[in-house]
């Protein structure tokens, strides 16, 4: 049955893998259990129902990409995306977070216009396959910047913006692990990220780092505070079609890059760079928006994380069902999944950008006109802490470059309009 369903032997993969695959992307994903309610509970949001809804839109988005896309790809309310509601929506523009949860599932809806009328993957086939490949190490950058941070390696400095912070035992038993998942990999080990993240949390909780859950299940929190309470009708107004427009934006360079550069790290992607089955991700993708907004949480997205999994061995959807169990199975065993501490899963964040990096020797970095587009999309990614923004100051430079040098009929006319729009997000 799941041969029929998800082709293993197809994509070259077996039980053990897609299984190993879906622990790590989950336990490298987990903190979006934690984090996500945390910065939304600061619009007046009941925290133990975003909790529970939290849990519940991941599991059932990514068991939707996993068993309708057959991808090992997850999904969860976006990181960046939810700051841009808590942060500039409901706090700055004092707009209530019920409208806000309007203005989201509205974003959704004409993000599941552009996607049937095609306009998402014909956007993705006119980037440059030097610009896809820089969409790939610029998120491998990014993810471990995000674990060097998460480490406490890399902290502010008023100084020089960024520093090196101190070498804390957090600090340590991650280096530890990082040093132990890139023996395990250099060895061929399979799960190499999982046992290292095992083997962190056990020594986190030797030396205090971690405790032992007190209780092994808890019944989640009910929904009902903030599930079905979305205005639509009030995110209707005219004045917040910018905020639908932005959200929209985010979404579609954030789920476009992500997709793209897990699907290339899956080897999924086609000599003449197409991507099998993109049509139905990218459709999950604004299903999983919708539905998201309805039960209560901001816009739900592809994870970046989900690389990790694909480095372990994921290759089809059970990998992402797989991650959707756990997520699902999360909201009775929080207890447990909060053992895991951030030091444990850092090294893995860490790993998966030195895997990304692999895109690098494919960019012809001697031809300008390819090579410096690429090297903005790398270099903003991690340094604006977005992808959106990398992209963006590709797609500007790319189109500017080949304008002013009179080829302009060489760019795609949607990269000229993907550029267009780039140029006003910066801008504005």
């Amino acid at each position: 049955m799941l041969e029929r369903l998800f082709h293993l032997k197809t994509h070259g993969t077996c039980l053990r893998n897609e299984i190993l695959g879906g622990i790590t992307t989950f336990l490298a994903a987990a903190y979006i259990i934690f984090v996500h309610p945390d910065m939304l509970t600061a619009t007046g949001m009941d925290k133990g129902a975003l909790t529970t809804i939290t849990c519940l839109v991941a599991g059932l988005a990514s068991l939707l990409m996993g068993l309708w896309a057959n991808t090992p790809i997850m999904m969860a309310p976006g990181m960046g995306l939810n700051a841009f509601f808590t942060y500039t929506l409901v706090m700055n523009q004092h707009i209530p977070w019920q409208t806000a949860l309007g203005i989201v599932f509205l974003s959704g809806l004409f993000f599941l216009l552009l996607t049937w009328l095609g306009f998402r993957e014909r956007i993705l086939k006119a980037i440059p396959v030097s610009l896809q490949l820089a969409t790939a190490v610029g998120i491998g950058l990014f993810i471990a910047f995000i674990g060097l941070q998460n480490l406490g390696l890399i902290i502010d400095n008023p100084a020089t913006l960024v520093g090196l912070g101190p070498i804390t035992r957090p600090a340590l038993l991650g280096l530890i692990g990082l040093l132990l998942a890139i023996l395990l990999e250099i060895r061929r080990v399979r799960g190499a990220l999982l046992l290292s993240i095992l083997a962190v949390t056990v020594l986190a909780i030797f030396t205090k780092e971690a405790q032992l859950p007190q209780t092994l299940v808890s019944m989640p929190p009910s929904p009902a505070p903030i599930a079905f309470k979305l205005d639509i009708l009030g995110a209707l107004n005219l004045s917040f079609w910018a905020a639908i427009f932005t959200f929209m934006f985010m979404d579609l360079f954030d789920s476009l890059g992500t997709l793209l550069a897990v699907c290339r790290e899956a080897n999924m992607v086609r000599e003449d760079n197409r991507i099998p089955g993109l049509p139905r991700m990218l459709t999950a993708d604004a299903l999983a928006t919708v539905g998201g907004a309805i039960l209560g949480t901001s816009t739900t997205t592809a994870y970046l994380e989900s690389a990790s999994g694909v480095s372990d061995g994921g290759r089809t959807g059970l990998t992402a069902v797989v991650t959707g169990i756990l997520f699902l199975l999360s909201a009775f065993f929080a207890p447990v999944v909060g053992t895991v501490p951030s030091c444990a899963t850092a090294p893995a964040l860490i790993m998966v950008g030195i895997f990304m990096m692999r895109s690098m020797g494919q960019i012809d970095f001697y031809n300008f006109e390819e090579g410096a587009p690429a090297f903005l999309t790398i270099l903003f990614m991690p340094l604006s802490y977005s992808i959106s923004t990398g992209l963006a100051f590709g797609f500007v430079s790319y189109v500017l470059i080949k304008v002013l040098l009179g080829k302009w009929r060489q760019c795609d006319p949607f990269l000229i309009g993907a550029a267009a729009l780039s140029l006003i997000s910066l801008w504005t």
